[in-house]
């Protein structure tokens, strides 16, 4: 069970997850070890599941510049081929199981279009689509 503490410390992480501990520590009124046992626990609970860093794309020459939002409507039921399908695909940043419109929401980086439409052709066999292109990050 998680306490306030610990909560504290898990939104500090998600500002910035290369804070020290001590530094942790002197926010939530605990020492750097106190904050380090923590952070292992809530790892070994699986609530902590990995850290990563977030890189602007558009600032690196050769990475993924366009993003799509695609919405996949089956028309089979083997869900999972298309799962496994979708989780070898380094360009699929993210997938969901929805409700509502679609079956699946998957978010999408690739270099440029044709990179975007070769994924699309792949994706076919499942089922039908509906994309969406981000013309630009809030958040």
């Amino acid at each position: 069970m998680l306490d306030q503490t610990d909560l504290s410390i898990l939104d500090l992480l998600r500002e910035n997850s290369r804070l020290q501990w001590k530094d942790i520590g002197e926010r939530v009124h605990l020492s750097g070890q106190a904050v380090g046992n923590r952070i292992r626990r809530m790892e070994e609970q699986g609530v902590i599941q990995g850290y990563t860093t977030r890189i602007d794309t558009s600032k690196i020459p050769a990475e993924p510049s366009l993003t799509a939002i695609v919405s996949m409507f089956m028309n089979t039921n083997d869900h999972q081929s298309f799962i496994r399908f979708v989780s070898t695909r380094p360009e699929v940043a993210e997938a969901y199981r929805t409700s509502g419109e679609g079956c699946y929401s998957l978010i999408v980086r690739v270099r440029d279009q044709t990179a975007l439409t070769a994924l699309l052709d792949e994706l076919l066999p499942f089922g039908n689509y509906r994309i969406s292109l981000s013309i630009g990050k809030i958040k």
